[in-house]
């Protein structure tokens, strides 16, 4: 049985543990070379905050955030990993059981373009098989400093297999459907494995992600 397979199955005893506030839990990671913004992005993502004083992260850092699909409650463990070489035996230790990545690099540097097949690489040899990845060309909101074309980077990730978006932590474009997507790429993995709830899975025109839970069901009247 794969990953998906796997949390579909312990759904149940999962509901039955000391954490009952969540239906699915999904691990993603946001990865790519030191100071494309991952950490920034994250930060938008998760707190909706951005700040131009963060450092290089060490090692690696994680936020949580529950999201909502069709009434089922998901949460998220999204982990922003170190992109220095000196981490990296640290970092793809995390990538085991990952169901989603987020692989970013900076559209004003050529050098974090060129290492995106290196951690495309990393992640078809230390994570799932069926883990989904979203290329994400980040700082868009630097027009004037870009070196990467978006044709490039679109080129790039249909080679790879993978889907795209140019992204500004800064401004915030792209930050929120960026995860969205990713999720939703997970659910419909999730559909191919057997004893997954269709609930989440099913794509309809009520399945789109939000960020608030779904009204209290009103019970019927009795009179």
């Amino acid at each position: 049985m794969d990953l998906y397979g796997k949390m579909a199955s312990t759904q149940d005893s999962r509901q039955e543990g000391s954490d009952q506030n969540f239906d699915y839990m999904f691990k993603l990671l946001i990865i790519g070379n030191s100071s494309v913004g991952k950490t920034s992005f994250l930060f938008r993502y998760a707190d909706d905050a951005f700040t131009s004083a963060f450092v290089s992260t060490v090692g690696i850092d994680f936020k949580v955030k529950t999201v909502y699909r069709n009434e089922k409650r998901i949460k998220l463990q999204i982990w922003d990993t170190a992109g220095q070489e000196r981490y990296r035996t640290i970092t793809t230790a995390y990538y085991r059981g990952a169901m989603g990545f987020i692989l970013m690099y900076d559209i004003t540097n050529e050098d974090s373009f060129c290492a995106v097949q290196d951690w495309s690489t990393q992640i078809k040899t230390y994570s799932w098989d069926n883990a989904q990845v979203i290329l994400a060309g980040n700082k868009c909101d630097m027009e004037e400093e870009r070196v990467i074309s978006v044709d490039s980077g679109r080129l790039l990730a249909d080679q790879l297999g993978f889907e795209f978006f140019e992204t500004s932590a800064k401004d915030n474009i792209n930050v929120k459907q960026t995860f969205e997507r990713l999720v939703d790429l997970i659910c419909s993995k999730m559909s191919e494995a057997q004893e997954t709830d269709p609930a989440v899975t099913t794509a309809t025109a009520t399945s789109k992600l939000t960020d608030n839970p779904p009204p209290p069901t009103q019970a019927a009247c009795g009179c």
